[in-house]
């Protein structure tokens, strides 16, 4: 963990080591199967960024308290149901350098492992009444599914619109993050307006987020070292590919289309893809419109009094967006 990360939980730290036990004892079956992979699972946890939203949108304007533990729970449940049921999906044997839960123990056992997630979720909100947090999260998990299938749909023919591209990144990313923030905020008040613009500011936030992975695809940044091109090698349309494109004769277009389409796969290939977008100034454009995001939540959030959870929000934007990993 960065020593960045660790200075901006700490007017959260107590209520994270808190929410570790908390989030364990929300997994815990009677079936040992379940036990062994929820534990697995768990374990192998990364930043926490999403509990993090979550406290510090929540002490921003109130005091956290066991409904702001809840709504971390239910986000964190939510979506771990989400990324074992994609890996699955995906076909994918690892995540975060790990094995997957469907590499270890097959699909069909993955498959039920979200699903036990999914209602373990339901259950903690259901349990304690916590309706306006379930309605918060499920609506969230429901735009991911949207997003992930409009991609899949808009994939196929590699020639997407900027505003295409922004529902679809909008739905699958950013809308976890606005649910993070709405909820830990509905967690502490009932104040519709404060839920609102919490929203408002993490789809802002998740949408500058996006757009800085799509970035790491281009090397664009010192310490990544050379380009990965793994989003062209997988067909993925990113903002500074999208903007070189819509900014190209009809033959540069239908070259680099054919290039992504049929030689994804070969190095040489993919460097040419990633020059264009460089020459075409596709990166420092995307750079650009990754800053406007990132200013439009930070002047919502300089709608808040000042105090350090304040502060922390604005300072995991820009961890966020200006890391090199």
């Amino acid at each position: 963990m960065s020593k960045a990360v660790d200075k901006i939980k700490e007017p959260i730290a107590p209520h994270m080591e808190a929410f570790e036990r908390k989030f364990k004892d929300s997994m815990k079956s009677s079936v040992p199967l379940l036990d062994k992979i929820t534990t697995y699972i768990v374990k192998r946890k990364g930043k926490q960024i999403r509990p993090m939203f979550v406290f510090l949108s929540a002490q921003s304007v109130g005091e956290i308290n066991e409904s702001s533990y809840r709504a971390a729970s239910l986000i964190e449940l939510l979506h771990t149901a989400t990324l074992v049921h994609d890996d699955v999906v995906d076909d994918s044997n690892e995540r975060r350098g790990f094995f997957s839960v469907n590499a270890l123990w097959k699909n069909k056992i993955a498959v039920l492992i979200g699903d036990f997630l999914l209602s373990k979720g339901l259950l903690l909100s259901l349990d304690n009444d916590d309706f306006h947090l379930l309605k918060i999260v499920s609506n969230a998990v429901k735009e991911m599914s949207e997003g992930e299938l409009l991609q899949i749909e808009k994939a196929r023919r590699l020639d997407i619109s900027e505003e295409v591209y922004f529902d679809i990144i909008t739905k699958k990313t950013a809308t976890l993050i606005a649910a993070c923030c709405a909820a830990g905020a509905a967690s502490v008040t009932s104040d519709q307006k404060i839920i609102a613009m919490f929203k408002e500011f993490g789809t802002l936030t998740g949408i500058a987020f996006q757009i800085k992975d799509d970035l790491f695809d281009f090397g664009s940044d010192e310490g990544i070292g050379k380009p990965t091109g793994i989003d062209i090698k997988e067909k993925k349309m990113t903002l500074p590919l999208i903007y070189a494109l819509n900014n190209s004769s009809w033959a540069e277009k239908r070259r680099i289309i054919s290039i992504i389409k049929n030689h994804n796969e070969e190095s040489e290939e993919v460097r040419k893809v990633i020059d264009f977008v460089i020459a075409k100034k596709g990166i420092e454009y995307a750079q650009q419109v990754m800053t406007d995001y990132k200013n439009r939540a930070i002047a919502l959030l300089h709608q808040l009094p000042e105090s350090p959870a304040r502060k922390s929000l604005e300072d995991l934007i820009n961890y966020a967006i200006n890391r090199n990993l």
